[in-house]
């Protein structure tokens, strides 16, 4: 369907209904509306004729022009696979003036479209006219409900949310107030800042094999030839065997770690970041604009992302798994990520290939009133240790609108810090 011209004429129309016909529900829009089976005689069919015209009044001008030249549609009698149509006899004038006291005496109007079918039947099309700055709110001047059925309340601000008519939020009541003004909202402008600091850390896979080496080591001398720890790296009860095993257990063992050594030292750095590096939080503020329940997904390019713990969660058996296993194996437990119950406002983040990313979901955004999450969430590490700084590349959208904004940043990183030291510190208490 051609969304690029004015649903008017009877051209235009059957394009719509084809539309409708094709794919049925999927074709609802915040535009486009299909009912297979509505009555406009009735009083619950004038409630969803009222519903979906105030709501379409109740858009943005610069958001409705992009489909259909602004103007919505209501299709009845339609719905995938079949226009069955409806009993003809529906008037537009006889329509208006059973909407009036719905609509209020102010309303800009609608226009109306049928298209036979079968017998005595006929497709309507109830045509929502196109918004204009200036105009002002547009809410329900009367009340009709019925207990199961699509209601209507007295000073209600309907809107079209994607593909449904709902009550407005705050915040599209107040665009819609500076609609009225004449005022065009202006775009979206965010200042985006980082809280805490990009980690940077050196030497990382070359202290990590050290550890497993020393670890196999242990594993495979003889207790009376056992080694003494790399400088540094006393680690106290992790290496050893405590358990008499066979050769052949022993053998079995050590082969097994050694296949799934590279997940055991993915899982040990991430570990190691999470316990030993400073979390990363966002602020957020938009210029002179409230943005309701915004999507805002930032990306830091060639970096890691891995869960914030505290220094008390140190453990030396998830830094550097042990030949022998633990006596309460970690690998049994749910990943506390896939499970994390997060709302609305907190973030959520992930790794993307070799980005990090991360999702803010606050409830609004208000103008020039800076909105920040917590620092204790997650650690953010550059893949590069000797980079300076790291491109960060952001995208927003807001709930009910089309548009997309994007911005981009460089964030400089934090000083340098070294692998062996951040193992000290944290696993064996060294300043």
């Amino acid at each position: 369907m051609d969304t690029n011209v004015a649903p008017l004429g009877e051209r235009i129309l059957r394009s719509v209904l084809d539309h409708v016909v094709a794919i049925g529900d999927a074709a609802e829009t915040s535009y486009l509306e299909a009912k297979s089976t509505v009555d406009i005689t009735s009083k619950t069919g004038l409630v969803k004729v009222a519903k979906f015209l105030l709501a379409c009044a109740n858009r943005l001008p610069e958001d409705a022009a992009r489909h259909l030249k602004g103007y919505a549609v209501l299709v009845i009698g339609a719905q995938q696979g079949e226009a069955g149509g409806v009993a003809r006899g529906a008037e537009p004038h006889e329509l208006a003036d059973r909407l009036r006291p719905y609509l209020g005496a102010t309303f800009p109007g609608f226009e109306f479209g049928r298209i036979g079918v079968e017998g005595d039947l006929e497709v309507l099309f109830v045509v929502g006219l196109p918004p204009e700055d200036g105009q002002p709110i547009f809410p329900c001047h009367k009340a009709y409900g019925v207990p199961g059925e699509d209601q209507l309340v007295n000073g209600a601000i309907y809107v079209r949310d994607h593909s449904n008519t709902r009550t407005a939020n705050a915040g599209e009541i107040m665009a819609l107030v500076e609609r009225a003004r004449g005022v065009p909202r202006p775009p979206i402008a965010l200042d985006i800042g980082l809280l805490g600091s990009i980690s940077r850390v050196g030497r990382v896979a070359e202290v990590l094999d050290r550890l497993y080496d020393f670890e196999e080591q242990r594993y495979l001398e003889p207790p009376s030839k056992e080694k003494a720890p790399p400088p540094g790296f006393a680690l106290p009860g992790l290496f050893g065997d405590t358990v008499t095993s066979t050769a052949e257990d022993r053998a079995a063992r050590i082969d097994a770690w050694r296949q799934a050594r590279p997940a055991y030292v993915e899982a040990g750095r991430a570990h190691l970041f999470g316990v030993a590096l400073d979390g990363v939080g966002v602020r957020v503020v938009s210029r002179d604009r409230f943005v309701a329940r915004p999507e805002i997904v930032l990306t830091f390019h060639d970096c890691e992302i891995v869960d914030f713990a505290e220094r008390d969660d140190a453990d030396l058996s998830l830094l550097v798994e042990p030949v022998r296993g633990r006596e309460t194996p970690h690998w049994g437990m749910v990943d506390p990520g896939a499970s994390r119950i997060t709302p609305r406002d907190y973030p959520v983040w992930d790794q993307r290939g070799m980005n990090a990313e991360v999702t803010l979901t606050p409830e609004s955004l208000r103008p020039n009133v800076g909105w920040s999450t917590d620092q204790d969430d997650y650690v953010i590490v550059a893949r590069d240790p000797q980079t300076t700084s790291v491109r960060v590349t952001w995208v927003l959208t807001e709930d009910s609108s089309d548009l997309t904004t994007r911005g981009e940043m460089a964030v400089p990183v934090g000083p340098l810090v070294d692998a062996a030291e951040l193992v000290k510190m944290a696993f064996l208490n060294e300043q």
